[in-house]
């Protein structure tokens, strides 16, 4: 079975449900909720990293995110902070967080030396450019490649700084972290396997992600020769289309917004993989 990050913005403009989790007990509430529907981890950010994003001070992080982590990091959940911002990862550390997912992949020494000094597991994001933000700026070559060299120097920084390596899961980034064109992202998931000879877990999230609504846009366009449908919203069939992808690719962790469509596809497929199993077992001899 997959291992599940349930997805929790505690922001005012996140992509795709920016303002409805921003109070704590709404944040908590939701999380509660993933939680029931067989999350893992709960997933935390407060800033959005988008390309229209706006920029949040530390302190508003640290904020925002202080009496959600303190909630349920007294209950016992394994809590994972997504923040690119060294301090946000000290202070939340020592709050008691399980994860630090860091959307920049540590790229600075300040955040190898927090993630250095926490006990937390680690998540090592790739993305092509070089901010903290998704770009709409279109980059050429092997993603994959890329991603394979970007997490080898992060790996060896971390290590270097004292990291264990069973702290580090990779997570290759997708959507506008690897650029505007859907063929990134899709080149991305098709190659993503060949990461596994670096030896350590790989998160993938799709969740609700641009470059899927390009994808049923176009198969729409086809069909009728009109674009279909846009907004966010309509982006579910598809993110869980990929997210079965992945669990067929044998991925080892999903951070997703929709955890109980996940869990049942799981359930679903798991049982009919089964079945397939069964009848198709060894021959059977006269």
């Amino acid at each position: 079975m997959v291992s599940v990050f349930g997805i929790v913005n505690v922001t005012r403009d996140s992509f795709s449900d920016g303002g409805r989790f921003l109070e704590p007990a709404a944040a908590i509430a939701h999380a509660e909720a993933l939680l029931a529907a067989g999350a893992d981890v709960i997933d935390l950010g407060a800033e959005s990293t988008h390309p229209d994003a706006e920029s949040v001070p530390a302190e508003v992080e640290i904020a925002r995110l202080r009496p959600v982590v303190d909630a349920l990091v007294a209950r016992g959940v394994q809590v994972s902070v997504d923040t690119h911002k060294p301090e946000v990862m000290v202070a939340m550390a020592a709050r008691g967080v399980a994860w630090l997912n860091d959307v920049a992949g540590f790229r600075s020494d300040a955040s190898v030396a927090a993630a250095a000094g926490s006990t937390a597991r680690l998540v090592v994001m790739h993305a092509r450019n070089e901010t903290p933000r998704a770009t709409r700026a279109a980059a050429g070559g092997d993603v994959v490649a890329a991603a394979a060299a970007f997490f080898e120097q992060r790996i060896a920084a971390l290590t270097a700084a004292g990291v264990a390596r069973e702290r580090i899961v990779l997570d290759p980034g997708m959507g506008f972290f690897l650029g505007p064109d859907a063929a990134t992202s899709v080149e991305m998931l098709a190659g993503w396997p060949s990461l596994r000879r670096l030896g350590l877990p790989l998160l993938v999230s799709v969740s609700r992600k641009s470059f899927l609504g390009q994808l049923s846009r176009q198969r729409s366009s086809q069909l009728s020769g009109q674009p279909g449908a846009t907004g966010v919203g309509d982006r579910a069939a598809a993110t869980l289309a990929a997210e079965l992808f992945l669990l067929q690719q044998g991925v080892d962790w999903i951070r997703t917004h929709d955890v109980a469509a996940l869990k049942d596809a799981e359930a679903v497929w798991t049982v009919l993989q089964g079945a397939a199993g069964r009848r198709d077992g060894p021959p059977h001899r006269r």
